[in-house]
């Protein structure tokens, strides 16, 4: 059953990467499928982080394609366009570390307290930064695929540590896709976004 939910886990998350990756707003729905799956997974092999976060992801879906498809423009007569790419603002690099730091301190204290988690130092990092990473995708800010790098990255080592099979194959290649998506949306920034940052 887990190899199962795994591999199906794996299939849609390949192809919420091609929709990421284009800015697609459809990968928002992936995003509302994948939480299911992964709740499953990640519960049943301890990453009781990973398994909360999943409650998070569905509520950003839902956010997320909001905010992709319902952002007011600034233009006269239009009342609603799609957000574009932007860089990430001084202020919401503030909101970035702060959120971060105090999120993972969190998240560490709970899974050593309430949890027989193994490895809870690894386990609330990547979910606090994840919580922020799906923060700032939601925003479209371009360097959300920096915060993916290092969740990524991190989780592979994790995945393999637990003995998943697919999921470090997946994380993988999410880390090589985030190279390539970082330097694609920053190429997607409209030139006056550019200017005015």
């Amino acid at each position: 059953m887990d190899l199962a939910l795994e591999i199906l886990g794996f299939t849609i998350g390949i192809i919420y990467l091609w929709w990421e990756y284009h800015a697609d707003t459809k990968v928002w729905l992936a995003s509302m499928v994948m939480p299911a799956i992964s709740m499953w997974l990640y519960f049943s092999k301890g990453l009781y982080a990973d398994f909360a976060i999943n409650i998070y992801y569905l509520a950003i879906a839902v956010y997320g394609y909001w905010a992709w498809t319902r952002h007011k423009g600034k233009e006269a007569g239009k009342s609603h366009k799609t957000l574009a790419v932007s860089h990430t603002p001084a202020w919401g690099w503030t909101v970035v570390a702060v959120a971060t730091g105090i999120l993972w301190l969190v998240l560490w204290r709970l899974l050593s307290t309430f949890t027989d988690s193994t490895v809870p130092v690894a386990d609330a990092f990547t979910t606090a930064l994840s919580i922020v990473a799906m923060w700032m995708m939601a925003r479209k800010f371009a360097e959300q695929w920096i915060a993916w790098m290092v969740v990524d990255i991190v989780c592979v080592g994790l995945y393999i540590y637990k003995g998943l099979v697919f999921y470090p194959i997946l994380y993988s290649i999410y880390t090589v896709i985030a190279v390539f998506g970082y330097r694609k949306w920053l190429r997607m920034i409209p030139r006056r976004k550019e200017e005015n940052t």
